[in-house]
């Protein structure tokens, strides 16, 4: 269900698996039995087929202090993903307003009036493939999935934004960095789920972008 990477007394970090959704009781009442605590306040939400590094505060002032720097865009988030066909870039912005449609899925609009922002790099994998390394901009529902199918290259598994099924969706938070009081923060996991992201090219691939995840 998940990896306990860090606790303290203000806040626990967990590398969460893929296909957990983040309101399952489960996953909430098992950390906070885990971890001995009355109660583990969310700061930030993945996507249940989303894996990858999540922040929990522990006591509500960490919460509301961690919340208003999430809201005002001041954690640097790095996610990675494969997605399928070639893209229409292979690097920048992705930038544009967000419309939900009937189906639970949501698609880019050309404007710009609330835009959800992502930049990313990407990197050839394998035939028909690419690793992403996005770094989004902004905290919109699905913003990455969204993204990446706008520019023509779908994640591989998503099948709510794609046709390319998998043994999981293809999308984890790869580390987040952040601040509490005067303490700097920074947390990286790799994946540990998926025949792709477990594989040695995927590694030397994910190593291949060097700088470009600080």
């Amino acid at each position: 269900m998940f990896e306990l990477i860090y606790k303290n007394t203000e806040i626990c970090v967990i590398n969460k698996d893929a296909g957990i959704p983040f309101h399952s009781a489960g996953l909430t009442e098992k950390l906070r039995h885990q971890l001995a605590v009355q109660a583990v306040y969310p700061v930030h939400r993945l996507d249940s087929m989303t894996s990858g590094v999540l922040l929990l505060a522990l006591n509500k002032k960490s919460a509301r202090e961690l919340s208003l720097q999430l809201s005002n865009n001041e954690m640097r988030k790095n996610y990675v993903a494969i997605g399928a066909n070639r893209p229409k870039k292979k690097q920048g912005m992705i930038r544009g307003d967000m419309q939900k449609r009937r189906n639970g899925a949501w698609i880019l609009k050309k404007t710009a009036e609330n835009p959800a922002v992502t930049r990313f790099f990407s990197r050839s994998f394998s035939p028909g493939l690419r690793v992403y390394l996005v770094k989004p901009q902004s905290g919109k529902t699905h913003q990455i999935r969204v993204a990446l199918k706008a520019i023509g290259a779908p994640i591989l598994g998503d099948t709510l934004y794609g046709k390319e099924p998998s043994d999981r969706g293809y999308l984890h938070s790869l580390s987040l960095r952040f601040h509490l009081g005067t303490q700097e923060y920074r947390f990286r996991a790799l994946p540990r789920q998926g025949a792709f992201f477990t594989s040695r090219q995927f590694r030397d691939t994910l190593e291949a972008f060097g700088e470009l995840e600080n």
